[in-house]
């Protein structure tokens, strides 16, 4: 049972990762065309000129503000289209566009409803119950409507996309007649919610105040929990709610009630009447800023010093790499996975800094949001361009400081003490640690090539294939930022050392579900094995 439900998870997650790509895009837009329009921006450093209005740039930073924020507006029904397109395991355009007509038909429903009951009228419900989506009057569901549909329609295609009527029906057969049930089941589904949805709002309402009320242990708590899930690749599904809906809190803005913590974060963003930026929706994103920026580095320093003098020069190339991708792009992964496998105390330590450092930004009223991760990049753009009045970056560098050598100096003790085999520190080349000698060094630069060229491409792909037990082991296939993601038949098949000598930092199962990491050119692996896979076909 629990191996059957992480695998389940694990597909919820990753199909939540396409959604969330379009966020560091939509962020730069509405991030660079907020902070350039804004009039105290502009009054500052005296841009009047430049930037004032009526002038082209102001324009064109008008545009791109309304392009980045329109994203954000809509991000159910993105939800909607990428959760069913990544949960279905076959011919994924059609439960995509069935996942938006299952969406449009269960909020049409919803206020069909509404409007029969007479709930639509001011007053007739709580405030924030209802809103607008995509011009229909309905129940404020946010991304868990999207969710709701994507899951729903995927779970129908994935039942009847091969479907066979009656030659008298034949010509709605087979993928046509997945948006038919869709669109039957979601009418359903919208009178259902209806009856049901308020009280689930009133739930998660409570939830989010009893999260609120536990204060800063509360963000600590949220802190460890988001870090302590990355190796199981749950994040998603855990922070996702607090960010999209309103377990992360509420808040009217401009006359507009919004829910999520992200969400309130980019409509104060936009807001012209935002002089400061609210720390209780900031609470959940702020916290990785000082750990990605001060904490990893500190880690891949301690790594570095203790690794053994021969083997310096290549530590050095693979953690360099490592640190600067955490830095610039916000994946830690490749810099968290070179420690976890070889000495999980250091992760649980790591955790527990990560849940310090959401909390203290909590404390210091650090109100820097981000898109997709803590990157250098979200750091500049949403904390030091907004000035510090607004946001307090200033705060996130002095609480990052001290943990640079908070963490240098526990990990370095902690490897030294309990002899933790980081790399560098392998007694030989066969150790588990392997993945950072000279020779698994030189094998991730051959998958690297191989990814590259066709013939090396399917080199590379076979001896995967092979990992994982031959493709007629395989039940879905599918990748998120750093990590192949499979569903296997039979687990006993799966090859982990074989998995990584085709170049991936490490392997993780857990019954059926299989995750290979491999960073961040994965989805060009997941190109190649998907050719391969439908060659056979």
């Amino acid at each position: 049972m629990k191996t059957t439900i992480f695998g389940v998870l694990q597909r919820i997650g990753r199909s939540f990762m396409l959604p969330i790509a379009l966020l560091p895009v939509a962020g730069l837009l509405l991030g660079i065309g907020a902070s350039f329009t804004n009039q105290t921006t502009i009054d500052s450093y005296g841009l009047q000129s430049f930037l004032g209005d009526g002038t082209l740039l102001h324009a064109l930073l008008t545009v791109m503000k309304s392009a980045g924020s329109i994203i954000f507006s809509n991000l159910p029904v993105l939800f909607a289209i990428g959760v069913a397109m990544g949960m279905a395991k076959k011919e994924k355009e059609v439960a995509a566009i069935s996942g938006a007509i299952g969406f449009f038909v269960m909020h049409a429903t919803i206020n069909a409803m509404l409007e029969i009951h007479g709930l639509l009228a001011d007053g007739a419900l709580p405030d924030g119950s209802l809103g607008m989506t995509l011009g229909i009057n309905s129940l404020q569901m946010g991304v868990f409507g999207g969710v709701i549909a994507g899951l729903g329609v995927a779970a129908l295609h994935n039942r009847f996309y091969r479907i066979e009527l009656p030659a008298t029906f034949s010509f709605f057969g087979g993928t046509r007649f997945i948006p038919i049930v869709s669109a039957i089941t979601y009418l359903g589904v919208g009178i259902l919610m209806f009856y049901v949805w308020p009280a689930i709002q009133n739930a998660i309402l409570h939830l989010g105040a009893l999260v609120n009320s536990a204060g800063y242990a509360g963000t600590f708590i949220y802190g460890v929990i988001e870090r302590a899930l990355i190796p199981f690749g749950l994040h998603h599904v855990f922070y996702m709610p607090f960010w999209q809906t309103g377990l992360g809190g509420k808040a009217i803005i401009d006359g507009v009630t919004v829910s999520g913590a992200q969400n309130i974060f980019f409509a104060e963003l936009a807001s012209p009447n935002t002089h400061e930026f609210s720390v209780e929706a900031t609470r959940f994103m702020a916290g990785k800023f000082p750990f990605y920026l001060f904490g990893i580095p500190g880690a891949a320093l301690a790594i570095y010093h203790t690794a053994r003098p021969e083997k310096r020069k290549l530590v050095l190339g693979l953690l360099l790499s490592a640190t600067l991708t955490a830095v610039l792009t916000g994946i830690t992964e490749p810099i968290e996975f070179s420690f976890l496998f070889a000495a999980p105390l250091l992760y649980v330590l790591h955790c527990i800094l990560a849940g310090l450092s959401f909390m203290f930004c909590h404390i210091f009223n650090v109100g820097v949001g981000q898109t997709f991760s803590g990157s250098l990049i979200d750091f500049v753009l949403f904390g030091v361009m907004q000035g510090n009045t607004k946001s307090h970056w200033i705060n996130a560098i002095l609480i990052g400081l001290p943990l640079f050598p908070i963490y240098y100096f526990s990990f370095r003790y902690l490897i030294t003490r309990f002899d933790f085999k980081t790399p560098g520190r392998e007694e030989d080349d066969n150790q588990e640690t392997k993945l950072y000698t000279r020779k698994d060094l030189d094998a991730r630069n051959k998958a690297s090539e191989a990814v590259n060229s066709p013939a090396g491409g399917d080199k590379t792909s076979a001896l995967i294939l092979s990992g994982l037990g031959g493709i007629a082991n395989i039940s879905d296939l599918d990748c998120c930022a750093t990590r192949l993601r499979i569903t296997v038949f039979d687990e006993s098949k799966v090859d982990g050392d074989m998995l990584k000598s085709s170049g991936a930092k490490g392997v993780i199962q857990k019954g059926k579900g299989v995750q290979v990491i491999y960073g961040p050119h994965v989805t060009l692996i997941k190109s190649n094995l998907e050719e391969c896979l439908q060659g056979t076909q």
